[in-house]
């Protein structure tokens, strides 16, 4: 007699082989809070070391270069906590410019490696598990996915982590993701790294970052203003739609 289990096809179950690749990423996340590594991406650390991260800097320029790209690919794919502490101190060591386009190439790479993670993971299971109106749901966002996912990059509303995993499980195709990601993370990035150049000031003055600057009116409302843009096309496709229906 053949399990019902057993006769699924392989996508329909969850794998032990699929689920590997997120037990490592839970068993780093666990790792980091168990060896304290949290207290490091913090901004009392930052001001400890920044005489020592600059003076590095200047001596070993590509070595800390590559180091923040690999470092914070890694703090953006394990999911850890403290990444707006990366993004600022990026500005406040390379500056503006070459801050916020590590900031942005490494946060890209990383989000990309939770999005392949868990659609390899889950990605099949949980769609052969979704009823109807999720397929519905699925099908409309991945007609206007590239909109979709530049509004939930660009707007500060969802946490960055949430927004990596939503679109490997509504089929969203990785290219779209990555361009969605790429220039939707920009904005953000570049108010916190303007935040981390301005950070000696900061420190000289024996102050504290705010990191609420996203929300002020003058940020904000160019972000804003890039997400309605963003919407555009859906907003097409649904007037040329009823327009059609009506003829």
């Amino acid at each position: 007699m053949t399990n019902d289990a057993d006769s699924q096809p392989a996508g329909r179950r969850l794998s032990p082989w699929r689920l590997l690749p997120v037990a490592v990423i839970v068993a780093g996340l666990v790792a980091f809070f168990a060896l304290g590594l949290d207290r490091y991406l913090s901004f009392a650390t930052l001001s400890e070391h920044r005489q020592a991260l600059l003076s590095w800097y200047e001596d070993n320029t590509l070595q800390l270069v590559g180091g923040f790209l690999a470092l914070y690919v890694l703090v953006v794919a394990f999911s850890v906590p403290g990444a707006v502490w990366m993004t600022i101190g990026g500005g406040f060591v390379f500056g503006f410019v070459l801050g916020t386009a590590l900031v942005v190439v490494a946060a890209t790479v990383g989000a990309v490696v939770v999005f392949l993670v868990a659609r390899y993971a889950f990605g099949d299971y949980l769609r052969s598990k979704a009823g109807t109106a999720m397929r519905r749901m699925e099908a409309g966002f991945r007609e206007n996915a590239l909109s979709y996912l530049l509004v939930l990059r660009l707007v500060p509303l969802f946490p960055f982590w949430l927004v990596n995993l939503v679109p490997a499980f509504l089929g969203v195709p990785l290219r779209t993701y990555v361009v969605g990601t790429f220039f939707g993370i920009i904005p953000g990035s570049f108010v916190f790294v303007s935040v981390g150049s301005g950070l000696g000031a900061v420190f000289d003055a024996g102050g504290m970052p705010d990191l609420g600057t996203i929300f002020e009116p003058e940020f904000l409302a160019p972000i804003i203003g890039l997400a309605v843009l963003a919407l555009i096309p859906v907003a097409y496709k649904r007037f040329k739609g009823g327009a059609g229906g009506a003829g």
